[in-house]
């Protein structure tokens, strides 16, 4: 009786560590990833809940803050591990086709411009070169 639970002891402590092994592998790879993304220009969620583009970023020295534009002009320093993740873009959704009108819709002229990374790097520069 006595080999039949040390034998199960035995095979837990297996499990155990072969399981934190597993996770500490994916851990790892997701770390890997998140550096990888997190570039300048690429939209990211702060874990306040705070949605920014990043201006500069260090994946070497964690210690450094991240500089991240929370609003066209308005810089922030984040303590670099505040960076929950990186945002990806959804997938466009094609809708039903659009019926050309003589008028133009007042929305249309309404619509907000939404930058690419290359811009937001391109304006960031300019405006730190006017300071």
């Amino acid at each position: 009786m006595e080999f039949l639970l040390f034998g199960l002891l035995a095979v837990l402590l297996v499990f155990m560590i072969f399981n934190t092994r597993k996770r500490t592998k994916q851990m790892k790879a997701e770390q890997e990833e998140k550096a990888t993304k997190t570039v300048p220009g690429a939209k990211v969620l702060l874990q306040g809940g705070i949605y920014g583009t990043i201006v500069s970023y260090d994946p070497e020295d964690l210690d450094t803050p991240a500089l991240v534009e929370i609003a066209p002009g308005t810089i922030i320093d984040v303590h670099s591990q505040a960076i929950l993740r990186v945002v990806e873009p959804k997938d466009a959704v094609v809708d039903a086709p659009v019926v050309e009108t003589e008028e133009p819709a007042a929305d249309d002229a309404i619509a907000p411009a939404v930058e690419t990374p290359e811009e937001t790097r391109a304006r960031l520069e300019r405006d730190a070169d006017d300071k």
